[in-house]
């Protein structure tokens, strides 16, 4: 174990849903009702006086320990929805993936530059958030392929996980984006 995460205990009642941006995060717990979902980004950029902007990269450099500061202590069930969620900690985490090409779709509707797509495809490509949730050892990690699924759909597959039913079908390692990715080379 790594100095300075032998204190950090699991966060009970926490749970995180998290992916490369673009992998359906928002558009899934929007339609959530319970349990309360807590939105990481907004949060974020409530407090993002507090951060470091890195203006090569387009984003706001969070540490783990100050994403944690930002979250209250957690009383019932709760999620807490972004990209960096996964470092909270939580008792779950639910990785939503993409297919890269699909990834390079949406995030190109929102008007994304070619280079901030290209390198959320490849972090997507080799499931960099995936294995950052798996390597912290701190909570259940579950998986879900959102590439072809309506935002309900992944909202109740989000629900499955959390209330325990379909645990099996969600384990990680069953996606796999490297034929699709050999074809960029």
């Amino acid at each position: 174990m790594k100095a300075g995460r032998k204190n950090q205990k699991r966060r009970r009642g926490l749970i995180a849903v998290t992916g490369t941006p673009g992998t359906g995060k928002s558009l899934a717990c929007s339609h959530i009702r319970y349990p309360p979902v807590i939105d990481l980004n907004d949060l974020i950029k409530k407090n993002a006086g507090k951060f470091a902007l890195d203006s090569d990269r387009e984003s706001i450099e969070v540490s783990p320990a100050e994403l944690r500061r930002l979250i209250p202590n957690i009383e019932e069930k709760t999620i807490v929805e972004g990209h960096l969620s996964h470092l909270l900690n939580p008792e779950k985490t639910i990785v939503l993936r993409c297919s890269p090409r699909e990834l390079g779709k949406r995030l190109k509707r929102r008007g994304w530059s070619a280079a901030k797509i290209r390198e959320n495809q490849e972090a997507e490509a080799v499931d960099v958030i995936l294995i950052e949730a798996l390597a912290r050892g701190k909570s259940d990690v579950f998986e879900i392929d959102t590439t072809n699924m309506k935002p309900k759909e992944v909202a109740e597959a989000i629900r499955d996980i959390i209330e325990g039913r379909n645990k099996r079908r969600f384990r990680p390692g069953k996606i796999d984006w490297s034929e699709e990715v050999l074809g960029w080379y």
